[in-house]
């Protein structure tokens, strides 16, 4: 079953949520429901399987904590003291470490107050012995797979009794060879009565991985990846070489407007590299690969929304989760694997209702990629020059292809799994559930 209304104007008091919910949700300064929330709270709440996609930034985190924890609060509506045993009720799977603690905070912050509501997070870098004490008596565990299956392989926590499973960012979960990971999870708690995938598509993988997941399950689809970013500005600009893109790089970021930026790079090397280069010509930049121990992420990431760091300087794995509304600009310096991750990164910017501006550079080999690209968000890249940084070539086969359907005619010839490694943001102040400009 598929749906794909348009729903706005939906108060969250009209969602029949929990009392004590509503009420940390008005604390928090927030009235109005996204649309993805609008739509899919009630069908969560119905119960059944959904299989939702939607935009990163579209404020999908809050739709499916807000119903999982409603069920909760009604399961013990007394508030009655959790028993200590690590078997939580609902358990949200994450790709990434930092996309995990994004959700989990934001888990924590709407169950505020309410005693029978423990939220843990299970992930890689952090220490064994403080997780498992985190996870006793947690009625909600949210984890990246790897680390989730090494402590109920050492039966440090048990998964029969989850009613709930949540797999966020199904696409990314499949790119970072977390297939076998989550098809073991699914076995580890089959008796359970409800599954919620978000994907930022409905490409025939997701669906195939959706078919071992779900069953019958309703199917919301939201705005596509070029009408989900109408906010954002996107340029892009031809250079010859390397030394080049570096001139361009510098130039760009030293506009004035510039607030905060994530620039792209397409190796853990090349984004240590930038970074060191930015800093040795005064730039306030750091990197942030997957390979960094998890502390220093967290540093690095705390800077960044404490507003010390100006530019960051990440890879396509470390990048996810980030939700920093003052991120004015975002540069791919190198392009992403897939036409997938391209959306991910430029809604990295143009959060919390803001404005942003996403700037690509491409030499001319990567002609390909852009034209891919453009067929999957159906736009155009326009392409734009700085005076006396012009390309010397200028690439004459660069025909924009965003004719509506382009995307089905023909799939990008380049991209692949990688190997296995390892929200809502809330919304805007104005009232929206969406992109947090709260700082945790």
């Amino acid at each position: 079953m598929s749906h794909s209304a348009e729903i706005t104007n939906h108060s969250f008091a009209s969602l029949n949520l929990a009392a004590p919910l509503l009420k940390n949700i008005e604390a928090l300064g927030y009235t109005q429901a996204t649309p993805v929330q609008a739509q899919v709270i009630p069908a969560a709440l119905e119960g059944g399987d959904l299989l939702v996609s939607s935009q990163t930034g579209s404020g999908k985190t809050a739709a499916f904590l807000l119903p999982l924890l409603h069920q909760l609060v009604l399961a013990n509506p007394h508030g009655s003291p959790v028993p200590g045993r690590a078997q939580p009720k609902i358990l949200v799977l994450c790709p990434t470490r930092e996309l995990a603690q994004q959700v989990a905070t934001d888990a924590i912050n709407l169950a505020r107050g309410i005693k029978s509501l423990r939220i843990a997070t299970i992930m890689g870098g952090m220490p064994y012995g403080k997780q498992i004490q985190a996870i006793k008596g947690a009625s909600l565990v949210v984890a990246t797979p790897g680390r989730l299956l090494d402590l109920f392989n050492s039966r440090a926590i048990r998964l029969d009794q989850v009613e709930c499973l949540v797999v966020d960012e199904a696409d990314r979960m499949l790119d970072l060879g977390f297939a076998e990971d989550l098809e073991a999870i699914d076995e580890r708690c089959k008796g359970r009565s409800q599954t919620l995938m978000f994907s930022a598509t409905f490409a025939p993988r997701i669906m195939s991985l959706a078919s071992n997941l779900t069953k019958d399950a309703k199917r919301i689809e939201l705005a596509h990846a070029g009408e989900a970013h109408a906010n954002i500005a996107q340029k892009l600009h031809w250079a010859d070489n390397m030394a080049h893109k570096h001139r361009l790089l510098e130039h760009l970021l030293s506009d004035p407007e510039l607030d905060q930026a994530v620039v792209f790079a397409s190796t853990q090397v090349e984004s240590e590299k930038i970074a060191d280069t930015l800093r040795a010509n005064g730039y306030q930049a750091s990197a942030l690969h997957g390979a960094m121990p998890q502390a220093v992420r967290n540093r690095r990431l705390d800077s960044l929304r404490k507003g010390q760091t100006r530019i960051l300087v990440a890879t396509d794995v470390a990048a996810r989760g980030i939700d920093v509304p003052r991120i004015s600009h975002v540069i791919n310096f190198g392009l992403p694997m897939k036409p997938e991750d391209y959306t991910h990164r430029i809604g990295r910017t143009g959060r919390a209702g803001r404005n942003g501006i996403a700037i690509t550079l491409a030499e001319h080999r990567d002609r390909v990629k852009i034209r891919a690209i453009e067929r999957f968000t159906q736009q155009p890249m326009a392409a734009a020059e700085i005076a006396g940084l012009e390309p010397q070539q200028k690439p004459s086969s660069h025909k924009p292809n965003h004719r509506p359907g382009a995307a089905k005619r023909s799939k990008p010839k380049f991209g692949g799994q990688a190997r296995k490694s390892s929200g809502p943001r809330f919304g805007s102040r104005t009232g929206s559930f969406q992109n947090s400009t709260r700082q945790h």
